[in-house]
């Protein structure tokens, strides 16, 4: 009887020790995985684990939910940042700023849209058409990237100092830590399809 136990004890460990090893490699620790190389990992897991099913362990995938997650933050904001125009015994130097902010926020989601109908569009491209299309991502994200800072440079000095500032600073770093993120897992993407492309080892 006590083989018996001890037989059964041992499966158990054996059948939960497999189970671990399963959920090892599973899509959302190929998240968190991804996630440290960007330069903020906790964020990047909180905004991504959400669509492990659809990224399952596609870093194409990764890439394209995260660049999604950073317009949704970027629609927001910008509809955000508009409201603010209407705040009773706003200074006119934040209503500029705020104006300005509003063309920066519009242009970041113009931007991050096409980075996403670029990489979407991407498929099964390969060489220089892969280099070609990627060095349009990328160059589309980092610009979104700047727009973002651009929107926050404007609300700099003490002068600029109140709830609106604190109120788009919030919601506008939100959107540029997520969009940075973007960026990291973009060019993780890009860099290891080419390695694995030339049969090097990543």
């Amino acid at each position: 009887m006590a083989n018996y136990v001890l037989s059964l004890l041992l499966l158990s460990f054996a059948l939960y020790t497999a189970g671990m090893a399963g959920s090892a490699s599973s899509p959302t620790d190929f998240i968190k995985s991804s996630c440290k190389a960007t330069r903020y990992p906790d964020l990047c897991v909180q905004c991504l684990s959400v669509y492990a099913r659809a990224i399952q362990k596609n870093e194409h995938h990764l890439a394209l939910s995260a660049l999604s997650v950073s317009l949704s933050r970027a629609r927001s904001a910008a509809a955000f940042v508009t409201k603010l125009t209407k705040v009773r015994g706003i200074k006119p130097r934040e209503y500029q700023a705020v104006k300005d902010c509003i063309e920066n926020m519009g242009d970041s989601v113009d931007r991050l849209s096409q980075s996403i109908r670029e990489l979407g569009h991407m498929g099964r491209a390969v060489g220089q058409d892969f280099v070609w299309h990627m060095s349009n991502v990328q160059t589309w994200v980092s610009a979104a990237l700047t727009d973002e800072s651009t929107c926050l440079d404007g609300f700099a000095g003490r002068p600029m100092d109140g709830n609106v500032k604190v109120a788009i600073k919030r919601r506008v770093t939100n959107v540029a830590e997520v969009t940075s993120n973007a960026l990291a897992l973009v060019n993780h993407f890009g860099s290891r399809h080419l390695t694995s492309a030339s049969g090097e080892k990543p």
